[in-house]
């Protein structure tokens, strides 16, 4: 069973990986990710804000229910947990704690917890909060005692720790010192354990001072380059979300490799995924009568007599030269092996080489990764950090205005490609935010294969006065373009009906598709152009929706046309190509035909398994 084990991993295991986690890129922690919402429940965060805006503790349910959401959609096997501090009721594992009130355990998200943050929502969810948790004594350190109480009670394997504390209040405790000590003791054993503490402070009247309090509950900045604590308060809901996806969003590396410099310096560096085209979620094999998920299995079986087979058992061949070659599963993956994984610095190129034609795919973008730098014999030399030799080389990149070119190989029995390495300085925003990160964007280059030469047809050549006239029309419908701004309105629906099915609701929420050309703005700003070019192309009284149908082709007499024809070859043809080794350059009708006629029985429809049973035949 050990060979059988080794083949199919931690099948047959009761101990094995949770369900669902991805095993791309090198991880140095696997597992769920866990978020608990840590909200102030005083009076302050229910009174409403100016000109009929929502009050602090509206603005967090509506975040806080999106991110429920988001988590449904895009990783359902993430924990989440709700937690409101200074309460009238208390309601937490054992009671042990006053004034602190779990609404929701860590535990996965819902359906059933989405309607019930619905309900806390508006001015009917701010009176239920009052009626059911009312607002009392304020006891930071027990709410913080309370939420690592419920980290450990969790039994799984969790890779991210964040705890959101969302307040309006700057000083909870009323100046007491003693509950301001406790809190801030709760903080660092959170803290020790790898709970990353984030606050989401709201505005109040007179402004939030984030150094009166909180400074040293919050946990310090994850990146050097983060600004750590912003220190201006949230006024607006968007504000708010923006400031939670960007904390709550992982910025998982895809696959962490090592960048060789040459001359034996090697650095660490991270391989992350901007941009990934967005698509439906895999459809899940569920069991009729349960509705649980169902696992597949996949078992080799002897065509003969039906006996399971081992790994072992097991080869793999190759028609070459006439000649059948056996190969074992270790000799296939060395084949397949080209190099190590990871990135090798071939040379130097100004960006003028590079060209709008050569983008192939969606470009990756290499962040280093804070490991040793290693030299020839494998010594840590005088720059400790792959930070340093990265900046250094973006520095230059940069000032040169060249692109690194490199050899890239993602993982093994995996194809090199060549890459550009194009730098990006780091970028603030008008609020000294970091609007894009120091890095090279990883542009895969093409080769000669992938370059073809287009027959260009001969079609008749638009005078000036038409080139001219369309250029205006171009120039009209110019816009600047985000890409987003427009959602995929499929996606959406898909999305929008499922929340409907889970939430019980009578019709899913309207969309608006941004995809559809908004035809009144644009006949406003083309006004006469678009006639007048009509005019310069089309023929006088010209109708293009008078257009004669196509005429249909006439059946023969005898009735419809076959449209597949029968594939024969004759055995002669058949037993030539079995002499001199070309079965496989036959197409795959041709050989099921050729089964037919001899009367071969196959257990399979791929070419390999017809050739094989071809030549026991015909041996």
């Amino acid at each position: 069973m050990a060979d059988w084990n080794a083949y199919y991993p931690k099948e047959d295991d009761e101990v094995e990986q949770e369900e669902g986690e991805e095993s791309v890129g090198d991880y140095k922690s696997s597992g769920r990710d866990s978020l608990v919402f840590l909200v102030d429940a005083s009076k302050e965060m229910f009174i409403k804000g100016e000109d009929g805006e929502p009050s602090n503790f509206d603005m967090t349910m509506q975040c806080v229910r999106s991110v429920y959401t988001s988590k449904i959609i895009s990783s359902d096997k993430d924990l989440i947990a709700l937690v409101f501090y200074g309460t009238e009721q208390s309601k937490n594992p054992r009671n042990t704690f006053k004034h602190v009130y779990v609404y929701h355990d860590l535990d996965s998200p819902g359906a059933q917890r989405v309607q019930n943050i619905d309900s806390l929502r508006g001015e009917e969810g701010a009176q239920l909060a009052a009626e059911t948790m009312g607002s009392g004594q304020t006891s930071l350190g027990d709410a913080l005692w309370c939420c690592y109480n419920l980290y450990s009670d969790i039994k799984l394997r969790l890779s991210h720790k964040r705890l959101m504390i969302f307040t309006c209040r700057d000083d909870p405790h009323g100046g007491d010192s003693t509950r301001d000590i406790r809190a801030r003791t709760k903080a660092a054993d959170l803290k020790g354990t790898g709970v990353v503490i984030d606050l989401m402070h709201l505005k109040k009247p007179g402004g939030f001072d984030v150094s009166c309090f909180f400074c040293d509950i919050v946990s310090p900045p994850e990146d050097e380059r983060e600004l750590g604590l912003q220190l201006e308060p949230c006024g607006k809901l968007e504000d708010l979300k923006n400031r939670v996806r960007a904390k709550e969003m992982k910025k998982r590396v895809q696959s962490r490799l090592t960048f060789s410099l040459g001359d034996g310096m090697n650095i660490a560096v991270g391989v992350y995924l901007l941009v990934k085209t967005a698509t439906k979620p895999q459809a899940v094999r569920l069991y009729a009568e349960t509705n649980e998920p169902v696992r597949t299995k996949t078992r080799l079986f002897h065509t003969q007599n039906g006996s399971l087979l081992l790994p072992s058992d097991t080869k793999r061949a190759q028609v070459y030269g006439k000649k059948q070659i056996v190969m074992e599963k270790g000799e296939v993956d060395e084949i397949k092996k080209f190099d190590d994984p990871g990135l090798v610095l071939i040379g130097f190129k100004p960006m003028d080489c590079l060209k709008l034609h050569h983008h192939i795919r969606p470009s990756l973008f290499i962040y280093p990764e804070e490991e040793q730098v290693t030299g020839k014999s494998f010594l840590v030399v005088a720059l400790r950090r792959s930070s340093c030799v990265f900046t250094a080389l973006l520095q230059k990149c940069s000032e040169r205005n060249v692109f690194a070119l490199c050899k890239y190989t993602s993982k093994l029995n995996t194809p090199p490609r060549f890459v550009a390495l194009i730098p990006q300085r780091e970028v603030l925003d008008s609020s000294q935010v970091q609007a894009a990160p120091a890095g090279f964007h990883a542009i895969y280059l093409p080769y000669a294969d992938d370059k073809r030469t287009l027959d260009v047809h001969d079609c008749p050549t638009a005078s000036d006065e038409q080139v001219d006239k369309m250029k205006q029309i171009v120039h009209k419908l110019r816009f600047r373009y985000r890409s987003d701004a427009f959602e995929n309105p499929v996606l959406q629906q898909h999305y929008r009906n499922l929340e409907a099915l889970a939430l019980d609701m009578c019709a899913p929420e309207a969309i608006e598709d941004f995809t559809m050309p908004k035809v009144k703005m644009m006949d406003d700003r083309l006004g006469p152009l678009v006639q007048e070019f009509k005019d310069l192309v089309y023929p006088p009284n010209y109708n293009p929706e008078s257009k004669t149908a196509a005429k249909r082709k006439q059946a023969d007499a005898e009735g419809a046309v076959d449209k597949k024809p029968k594939v024969e070859i004759s055995e002669d043809e058949l037993r030539a190509h079995v002499a001199k080794g070309t079965l496989s350059k036959l197409t795959v009708p041709v050989l099921k035909d050729a089964c037919k006629h001899f009367g071969v029985r196959t257990t399979g429809t791929k070419k390999a398994e017809l050739i094989e049973a071809l030549l026991a035949q015909l041996n």
